[in-house]
C-alpha cells in the first residue's frame, strides 16, 4: 500500500456499501483520502463507520444513483463536507439476472440497463462541471470484461456504454483538465452479498445458467481463478493516483489475462 498517495485528496466512491466499492473506499482511506461513500443502501454507514474507527476520514451518503437526482445529491453532499471533488469512481453496477437472452423480458432488460449504466453516465454528468470549473480531477469508471460473456447480454451492453463512454468523455474532456479512465474486473471473489441484487426466487434453471458463467469466466482467464477484491481496488486506485497522470481514455482489463 502506498501511504499519502491520496493525502488531501477528495475521493468519492459509489456503490461502496460492499464489495470492491467498500474495499476501494477503505484502501483510498488508509492512504490519505477524505472519502465520500454513496450507495443506496445504509449499510455504507457500517462502511464508514469502520474507517474512521481505523482512523481514516469518511462520509456516508444514501442515494439512489440510478437517478440524475440521486448523483447530484451526491456532489453536493461531497462539495459541502470537503469543498470540493478530486476523484470519483463509479462503482455500481452488476448482473442482477443471468440466463440466456432469449429468456429475458422487457423489464428485466431495463433493469439491468438502468443498474449498471445509467449510474455511471449520471454521475459522469453530476461531477464533470465542477471538475471542468476547478481544471482538474479524475472520474475513474468501473466497467467488466462481461462485454464478452454468456447468460448476461442485458449486463454486458451496458457495460459496453462504459466502455463507449470513458473512450468518448475522456476525448472530451481531456483538454478541459479531466482524465477519464476505467478499470474492467473479471471474476471477483467477495463475500456474500447482504443486499442481493437479484431478490427473486431462483430455481434450479437459474442456478445452472450461474454455473455456466463462472465456468466460462474461469476458462478465459489465463490464471485460471477469480480475482480477489485487492486485486481489484489496486488497479481502480493506481489508475485514480498521480501515477497514472498519463492515462487517460483506457480501459484496463483485471481479469487475469481476459481481455474482455
Amino acid at each position: 500500500m502506498f501511504q499519502g498517495r491520496f493525502d488531501d485528496k477528495v475521493v468519492v466512491v459509489t456503490g461502496s456499501a460492499q464489495g470492491i466499492g467498500a474495499a476501494v473506499g477503505a484502501r483510498a482511506a488508509a492512504e490519505g483520502a477524505r472519502v465520500v461513500l454513496g450507495d443506496r443502501s445504509p449499510l455504507v454507514k457500517d462502511v464508514a463507520e469502520r474507517i474512521v474507527g481505523s482512523g481514516g476520514t469518511a462520509l456516508a451518503h444514501e442515494c439512489d444513483l440510478e437517478t440524475y437526482d440521486g448523483a447530484q445529491s451526491l456532489l453536493r453532499a461531497a462539495v459541502a463536507a470537503y469543498g470540493r471533488v478530486d476523484v470519483w469512481i463509479n462503482n455500481v453496477g452488476g448482473t442482477i439476472w443471468t440466463r440466456p437472452f432469449e429468456h429475458y423480458d422487457a423489464a428485466a432488460i431495463e433493469q439491468e440497463i438502468s443498474r449498471s449504466l445509467y449510474p455511471t453516465l449520471w454521475c459522469c454528468r453530476a461531477v464533470l462541471p465542477h471538475m471542468v470549473e476547478r481544471r482538474r480531477g479524475t472520474i475513474v469508471n468501473v466497467s467488466s470484461i462481461a462485454t464478452r460473456s454468456i447468460n448476461r447480454v442485458p449486463y454486458a451492453a451496458a457495460k459496453g456504454g462504459v466502455n463507449a463512454l470513458t473512450a468518448s468523455l475522456a476525448f472530451e474532456a481531456a483538454p478541459k483538465g479531466v482524465r477519464v479512465v476505467a478499470t474492467a474486473p473479471g471474476g471477483t471473489e467477495a463475500p456474500q452479498r447482504q443486499v442481493p441484487r437479484n431478490t427473486g426466487d431462483l430455481g434450479p434453471r437459474d442456478h445452472g445458467w450461474y454455473d455456466e458463467i463462472v465456468a466460462q469466466t474461469v476458462a478465459s482467464t489465463h490464471l485460471g481463478r477469480y480475482g480477489t477484491l485487492e486485486e481489484q481496488a489496486a488497479p481502480i486506485l493506481f489508475l485514480a493516483s498521480d501515477e497514472a497522470s498519463y492515462i487517460t481514455g483506457t480501459v484496463l482489463p483485471v481479469g487475469g489475462g481476459d481481455q474482455g
